[in-house]
């Protein structure tokens, strides 16, 4: 029941995206980052202490949840192929969510050098995230439902941006992953 060879699996998601959430809003009011701005900003170089930023909110809790992955799918071998295949996007999707982290922002190259390594690693993160949440709907009977739910609002985020803008779609997108993840960690069986 949430846990994994004693490793409770719930608790350490949760706490994850309550750091990813926490860091994000104690940065943005820290360094008064605008509604508007990417969710990285506060991480991009040359704002004050964006090393921690990186680390608190993409680092840290991609690695914690790309753990919690790894785990569920060590604990579900019989789980099936497509079960395997939803899984081990899901530890894509979380060691792409935690390399946004590693290559920064840079204010004054948006769209070169670590700038475009941060955007890539955004961009398998969602692709990950998506085919995953898609993926899951179809194998994995628990949570069938939501998943397709989440896969449609990630969808509809990347696929059609003037539906709810840029960044309003960044936050739904990273909504759409706290939500999939703690519902992966809290409905699928884990064995002990």
């Amino acid at each position: 029941m949430g846990g994994v060879s004693g490793v409770r699996l719930r608790p350490l998601v949760a706490g994850a995206h309550a750091c990813t959430l926490m860091t994000l809003l104690v940065f943005a009011v820290m360094t008064a980052v605008p509604a508007g701005a990417p969710l990285a900003w506060s991480g991009a170089r040359g704002m004050p202490l964006a090393w921690l930023f990186n680390l608190l909110a993409w680092c840290g809790p991609g690695f914690v949840v790309a753990f919690a992955a790894w785990r569920l799918r060590a604990a579900l071998p019989e789980a099936g192929l497509g079960a395997g295949i939803a899984l081990r996007l899901w530890l894509l999707a979380a060691l792409a969510f935690a390399a946004q982290g590693v290559w920064t922002l840079d204010p004054n190259e948006l769209d070169a050098g670590a700038s475009r390594w941060h955007a890539t690693a955004w961009m398998v993160w969602n692709l990950a995230f998506g085919a995953g949440a898609l993926m899951a709907a179809f194998a994995l009977r628990a949570v069938r439902w939501p998943s397709l739910v989440i896969c449609a609002l990630v969808a509809l985020s990347l696929l059609v941006p003037s539906l709810f803008g840029d960044q309003l779609g960044a936050r739904m997108v990273l909504v759409g992953w706290w939500g999939w993840t703690l519902l992966l960690a809290w409905r699928l069986p884990s064995r002990r």
